[in-house]
C-alpha cells in the first residue's frame, strides 16, 4: 500500500486553528492523489495500491450538555466519543468552523470539550479529488480506466448511505456516535450530482433554495436575476453581486469586477436534467432557484444532493390542482399538511412520521404574500387557502375508477393536490432543513376546469411574476430572522447530531 505519509492527530481549543488543520490535511491528500493520478495517466506502472485518507474531527465529553435549550443545534447528545470524516474545506470554511465554534462554546465550563483534528481511516476515492474543471479521466483508453480501480479506491456505496440522516445507523462496538448527518463520501457524492443534475458548481449555491415545477418561473428568475445585476444596489437588502446560469455562466453586477474563474464558464448547447440558477450574495446567503420538473422522484433526488450543502430553508413554488370548488385559478395555497402518496421516500421516512409546518417559514410566507398582493385579513383569505396538499406519483388520478381519490382527498381534508410538494417537504424534515410550501391554483379537475391552451398563457403571465416575488420576498424575511431562529428544534430527533 502507497499511502501519503500519516499526519498525527492534534487537539485544539480553537476553532480557527482546528479548522486550518482540517485543510492541511485534506489539501495535502488531495496533492497526493492528483499527483498519482496524473503520473498514471501518463502511463507509469504502480506496483503497490494508492491511497489518501480524509480528515477527521473528533469530540469526547464525560458530562450532559447543559446548553441553552432553545438551541437547535451546537451540541453532543450526551457522555461519549463523537466523531466524522470532512472534505472540500475551500468550499465549507464557514461551515465547519460555525460548527467548531458551537461544539467549544456550548460544552464548555469545567468539562471542557477540546477539538481533536486528525487522518481518518476513510479513502478518498480518486474520482472526488479531481479539481472541479479537470477531466483528465477523459484522457484515458478503456483498458487504462479498467486498470484505475486496482491503482486508485473508487466510490464505495456501503461508506455513503443515509442511515444517520434517517434515524437508524447504530454504532458499533468501539465506534464513535457520528457528528454530522453526512460523512465526507456521502458529501462529496452529492457534490459531484448536483454538477450533473444542474448543470452548475456546488460553490454557486446558496443557502436558500427555490424549487419549481414549471419552466415559466425559471424565465422569470432569469429576467428578474439579469435586471438586478444591471442596476446599482438600492438597499441594504439588496447585496447580490452575480447571477449564475447553467454551464457556470456568470452574469456580474454592474460596478462588481470580474473573477478570474468566470472565465469557466460557457452557456451550455442543451439544458440539464434540472437546470440549476444562483441570485449570489457575497456571504453566500443568496437565492438558487431549480427546475425540478414534473414527478416526486426529481423531488428527491435533487433535494438529496442539495441537503450536503446545508441550505438555511428550501420552498415549494409551483402550481397544483385546486380540490375545492370555492377555490379560483390563481388562488394561493400555503400548505400546512401533507398527505403523503409519492412513495418515493417510503424506506427513508415511514408514513405515520407526521411532517409538520414550521412556524418561522409559515408566517414569512403569509406576510410575504400579504406585502406583495397589498391584501390583509379577510381579503387575503379570499385569494390564500391553508390548508392540507396532497401529494402524488400518479400523473393520471383523475383517471382512476370509482372516484377513490375523491374520496381519500375528502377524508384528508386536503386542498390541493401535486407531485412534488410533500416530498420536498419530507425530505427537508428528514435532513434537517426547513421547508414550505406555496402553490398556485391553475386547474379544477375535479369540478371540470382543466389547462386550455389560451386559458393557460393567459394565466401563466398573470400570476408567474406576482408568485416568484412572494417567494423571494419570504426568503428576505427568513434571511432577516437568522440561523439560530430559523433552525427549528422540531427538526431534531431524540440523538441528534450537532452539526447543523
Amino acid at each position: 500500500m502507497q499511502t501519503r505519509p500519516f499526519i498525527a492527530p492534534m487537539l485544539f481549543d480553537d476553532p480557527a486553528a482546528a479548522f486550518e488543520q482540517v485543510r492541511t490535511i485534506y489539501d495535502s491528500n488531495i496533492a497526493y492523489l492528483r499527483e498519482c493520478m496524473r503520473r498514471f495517466i501518463a502511463g507509469e506502472e504502480f506496483t503497490e495500491h494508492v491511497r489518501a485518507c480524509y480528515p477527521f474531527v473528533r469530540v469526547h465529553t464525560d458530562t450532559v450538555v447543559r446548553a441553552d435549550s432553545r438551541l437547535a443545534f451546537g451540541f453532543v447528545a450526551g457522555p461519549g466519543t463523537y466523531e466524522t470524516t470532512l472534505t472540500r474545506p475551500e468550499l465549507f470554511a464557514n461551515y465547519y468552523e460555525q460548527q467548531f465554534r458551537l461544539l467549544l462554546k456550548n460544552h464548555g465550563g469545567k468539562q471542557q470539550v477540546q477539538l481533536e483534528v486528525g487522518t481518518s481511516a476513510q479513502p478518498i476515492p480518486i474520482h472526488f479529488s479531481f479539481a472541479e474543471h479537470d477531466h483528465i479521466e477523459g484522457n484515458m483508453n478503456a483498458e487504462r480506466r479498467v486498470l484505475m480501480r486496482d491503482v486508485f479506491d473508487l466510490p464505495n456505496l456501503a461508506t455513503m448511505d443515509d442511515g444517520i440522516a434517517n434515524g437508524t445507523h447504530e454504532p458499533g462496538p468501539g465506534e464513535a456516535h457520528p457528528l454530522s448527518l453526512f460523512t465526507a463520501p456521502r458529501v462529496d457524492y452529492s457534490l459531484q450530482r448536483l454538477r450533473h443534475y444542474t448543470g452548475t458548481a456546488p460553490a454557486h449555491f446558496q443557502k436558500f433554495v427555490l424549487f419549481t415545477n414549471y419552466q415559466f418561473y425559471i424565465d422569470e428568475f432569469v429576467r428578474l436575476g439579469h435586471e438586478i445585476m444591471a442596476a446599482p444596489s438600492a438597499s441594504d437588502d439588496d447585496k447580490y453581486i452575480a447571477f449564475i446560469e447553467p454551464g457556470n455562466l456568470v452574469t456580474r453586477r454592474v460596478g462588481q469586477a470580474v473573477e478570474p474563474g468566470d472565465a469557466h464558464g460557457a452557456a451550455l448547447p442543451r439544458l440539464p436534467q434540472m437546470p440549476g440558477y444562483h441570485l449570489v450574495r457575497a456571504d453566500g446567503s443568496g437565492i438558487t432557484m431549480v427546475n425540478i420538473g414534473v414527478g416526486p422522484a426529481n423531488a428527491k433526488t435533487i433535494t438529496d444532493h442539495i441537503a450536503v450543502l446545508r441550505p438555511h430553508a428550501w420552498l415549494m413554488l409551483g402550481h397544483c390542482a385546486g380540490l375545492r370548488n370555492t377555490q379560483q385559478l390563481g388562488d394561493y395555497v400555503l400548505a400546512h399538511g401533507y398527505v403523503r402518496e409519492d412513495h418515493v421516500l417510503d424506506e427513508d421516512l415511514p408514513l405515520w412520521v407526521p411532517i409538520p409546518p414550521l412556524a418561522e417559514v409559515q408566517v414569512a410566507i403569509e406576510a410575504a404574500v400579504a406585502e406583495v398582493t397589498q391584501l390583509t385579513g379577510h381579503e387575503l383569505k379570499r385569494v390564500m387557502r391553508t390548508g392540507t396538499v396532497a401529494s402524488t406519483d400518479n400523473r393520471n388520478w383523475e383517471l382512476l375508477p370509482q372516484r377513490t381519490p375523491e374520496r381519500r382527498f375528502s377524508q384528508s381534508r386536503a386542498i390541493a393536490l401535486d407531485m412534488e410538494s410533500a416530498t420536498i417537504a419530507a425530505n427537508g424534515f428528514r435532513f434537517r432543513v426547513p421547508y414550505g410550501t406555496l402553490l398556485c391554483v391553475s386547474d379544477k379537475p375535479m369540478h371540470g376546469e382543466i389547462k386550455l391552451p389560451g386559458m393557460a398563457n393567459q394565466f401563466y403571465r398573470d400570476r408567474v411574476d406576482q408568485h416568484l416575488r412572494i417567494g423571494i420576498r419570504a426568503v428576505e424575511m427568513l434571511r432577516a430572522l437568522g440561523v439560530d431562529k430559523l433552525h427549528s428544534r422540531k427538526l431534531r430527533s431524540f440523538t441528534e447530531v450537532a452539526f447543523q
